[in-house]
């Protein structure tokens, strides 16, 4: 078995602003998804530790930009702020929608954005715009389906197809997957692909 060079991620710092994050070098890779859609879980996995992104039964703690360096400081996680069932005021959820745009625009360490949506609801409004903002910063975007464990395997797949489908109309070039944090569906899948990406740029 391979190991996974992830398990060595650990927390930096939180950010309100685009100014408190580490120096724009090296290689990102910036996870975003809507309140409870599993996106903490996803990076637990991800990187084989409980604690890592932390888990709450209160959707929507994520609510600045936390950061995770690898073994290599210059690779790094970044876990974006969580909207949907989040009870924040108005003001803060602007400020939010402006900094997460400015972000996809302006980082030019970010590699790539993994979205993560629950597989039994996917597409939602907020995934849109974040597939919106994704496609104008000219970043690639993995739309990550998760709690698959919760679909039939005929469900999944005619799911998966679907999100495909609309993928090819509003975010072309956009790929997706199924996902279990819980079972480990898909775990090598997201590995590969995050390593794929924070790897050497492409002469």
């Amino acid at each position: 078995m391979k190991s996974n060079p992830f398990r060595q991620a650990r927390y930096l710092v939180s950010a309100h602003r685009l100014d408190q994050l580490p120096a724009d070098s090296g290689a990102e890779v910036a996870f975003a998804g809507r309140s409870n859609a599993g996106k903490s879980s996803a990076m637990n996995a991800l990187c084989d530790q409980t604690g890592l992104a932390r888990t709450s039964k209160t959707p929507g703690r994520t609510q600045q930009i936390n950061v995770f360096p690898l073994v290599d400081p210059a690779q790094r996680l970044i876990d974006l702020p969580g909207y949907g069932y989040a009870k924040v005021p108005e003001a803060l959820r602007a400020h939010w929608r402006g900094v997460l745009d400015a972000y996809l625009r302006t980082r030019t360490s970010l590699r790539g954005l993994v979205l993560v949506m629950d597989a039994r609801h996917p597409l939602k409004d907020f995934d849109r715009q974040m597939l919106v903002f994704g496609a104008a910063s000219g970043r690639p975007c993995h739309c990550l389906l998760t709690k698959a464990d919760k679909l039939s395997r005929s469900e999944g797949a005619r799911t998966l197809a679907a999100v495909r489908k609309e993928l090819a109309e509003i975010a072309p070039g956009a790929s997706a997957q199924l996902f279990s944090s819980l079972a480990k569906t898909g775990l090598d899948e997201l590995r590969a692909l995050v390593i794929g990406w924070l790897g050497p740029r492409p002469d």
